[in-house]
């Protein structure tokens, strides 16, 4: 997945996992199950690049209102 053997922030244990991504874009956001690197010291997440132009595209999506593809997950509020 990355060229690190060891977490660049620590030096710590990289391990995969399954995580999950908020993205927000506008006044949207979405929320994602992906494959990262994990470090088991800091808790840094290293994703591969296909999985950030992943979060680009989906971030632009947002953004633009088109969301049409997305599956509606309930409401966000704001609370003051």
């Amino acid at each position: 997945m990355n060229a690190f053997q060891q977490c660049p922030s620590c030096g710590g244990e990289l391990v995969k996992k399954n995580v999950q991504k908020l993205l927000r874009g506008g006044m949207h956001t979405a929320v994602l199950q992906v494959k990262a690197e994990v470090c088991l010291q800091c808790g840094e997440r290293l994703y591969s690049e296909e999985t950030v132009r992943r979060f680009e595209d989906i971030r632009a999506k947002l953004k633009n209102q088109q969301v049409e593809e997305f599956t509606p997950l309930g409401r966000s509020f704001q609370v003051s």
